[in-house]
């Protein structure tokens, strides 16, 4: 198992290195330029009042945030032309130039093996104090989300497993089926229009996570329940999805399960359906259920990003789309690799849990 661990550890350098380069390519193809966000213009609006000291105050920015590099270890040329000013054909026009170190992605790698994520484009802040400071709220949510999910779908899943093709196991069918398929971002909205005093009632709030008129010095109960009431609608909107995916997954295991031989051995020496359900089914029938959990956790955090942004929650989802409008790279950087490593790690966890709920499972015949 330990060297199992080390070689997906060691594996996860070069896939996190081919992650980034796709991010940080992904992220430089998306409109406009930060420079000219920053100081107060943006396309034709450069070109307006003082030309001069905006180009100036523009190329400043661009030089400070090292946006007058190039991008990439090289450049490619394909405008050359020839003696008569025509361009040349793709083929003989085509030059490269190698930039060596100095290009915007060497840059940024070599501060990020300092644990150095930049300084954010908006406000100047360090882009891992951001991040840190966000980071609780948006596991929170996930977390209850999780916890959630599997208490109600693993029950569901046992009763609808053992109660195959009656009523209730064909209404819940049909009604996890209907809230799979359904966006998130609907969800949400639905949510605030129907109970967050949209068009219909007023039940819960439907943005940030304290009311107007709490206080700091308020009671230690009030503030935890008004914090709750604020939370019911978003926990609803991350929950629902894999709460249904959930669901299905253990009403599917069941099956297999109670099919096996030993389960019907068990019936025929008399034992009771609760011991043979409760006590030889549900464990192997949890197996793939556990494993799911490292999944669905990444997820949970790319899903933020409307989750939070819909109900103003300020967590790191909420963060990634306010840089991704305000062209801030190193935020937007900084969320894709957190991403990227809470993914790969939860593909090792997984593997550890098969490994732990599963004694059959031995990773030291596996190769990496």
């Amino acid at each position: 198992m330990f060297q199992y661990i080390i070689r997906r550890v060691l594996l996860f350098i070069p896939t996190l290195f081919l992650i980034t380069v796709i991010s940080f390519g992904i992220s430089r193809l998306a409109p406009g330029d930060p420079a000219e966000l920053k100081a107060g213009v943006g396309g034709e609006g450069a070109m307006r009042g003082n030309q001069q000291l905006n180009e100036q105050m523009i190329n400043q920015i661009r030089a400070q945030w090292h946006l007058d590099k190039p991008v990439w270890f090289w450049t490619i040329f394909t405008d050359e032309k020839d003696s008569t000013g025509r361009l040349k054909p793709i083929g003989e026009r085509w030059t490269f130039k190698w930039n060596g170190m100095n290009n915007q992605y060497a840059l940024w790698v070599g501060a990020l093996m300092r644990l150095d994520f930049g300084k954010s484009f908006q406000d100047n802040r360090d882009v891992l104090d951001k991040i840190v400071e966000r980071i609780p709220i948006t596991f929170l949510l996930a977390f209850i989300s999780i916890f959630l999910s599997y208490i109600i779908a693993i029950p569901l899943g046992i009763y609808s497993a053992t109660h195959q093709n009656s009523r209730f196991d064909k209404f819940s069918t049909v009604t996890v089926f209907i809230l799979y398929s359904l966006p998130s971002f609907w969800i949400a909205t639905m949510a605030i229009i129907f109970f967050g005093g949209g068009d219909f009632l007023a039940w819960f709030p439907n943005n940030g996570l304290h009311s107007m008129n709490s206080s700091p010095d308020d009671p230690w109960m009030t503030r935890t329940l008004d914090y709750i009431w604020h939370l019911i609608l978003p926990i609803a909107a991350y929950t629902y999805g894999s709460f249904a995916y959930l669901s299905r997954q253990m009403r599917g295991s069941m099956l297999e399960v109670i099919r096996q031989d030993y389960i019907r051995t068990a019936r025929a020496k008399g034992l009771s359906n609760k011991i043979v359900i409760y006590k030889h089914a549900l464990r192997n029938s949890l197996i793939p259920i556990v494993t799911i959990v490292a999944y669905i956790l990444p997820s949970l955090v790319g899903g933020a990003v409307i989750i939070e942004t819909i109900f103003t929650v300020p967590g790191v989802g909420q963060l990634a789309f306010q840089a991704l409008t305000a062209r801030d790279y190193p935020v937007i950087m900084a969320e894709f690799t957190l991403s990227a490593v809470l993914t790969l790690v939860g593909l090792l966890l997984a593997d550890i849990l098969y490994s732990v709920v599963d004694p059959r499972i031995a990773f030291s015949k596996k190769t990496a």
